[in-house]
């Protein structure tokens, strides 16, 4: 199971990109990360986004432990 999220700040202990550093190891499926959320209405970005995602998920073991991928 993938996580996928919007851009988000890293304020605060409790923080996914806190948590990420913590809590990463070599094993660990990455985080996925919408660059631009705002841009998700835009059929362009939206195709780049599932096309970079269908990638992360055919090739997903080489990605573990990468901590977060961005799409696009």
């Amino acid at each position: 199971m993938l996580l996928l999220t919007g851009n988000r700040n890293m304020a605060g202990e409790d923080s996914l990109e806190q948590t990420i550093r913590r809590e990463n190891r070599t094993d660990s499926l990455p985080v996925v990360t919408i660059a631009s959320v705002e841009r998700i209405l835009e059929a362009d970005y939206r195709l780049s986004c599932a096309t970079k995602l269908a990638e992360f998920c055919l090739y997903i073991e080489s990605y573990r432990g990468t901590g977060r991928l961005y799409v696009p």
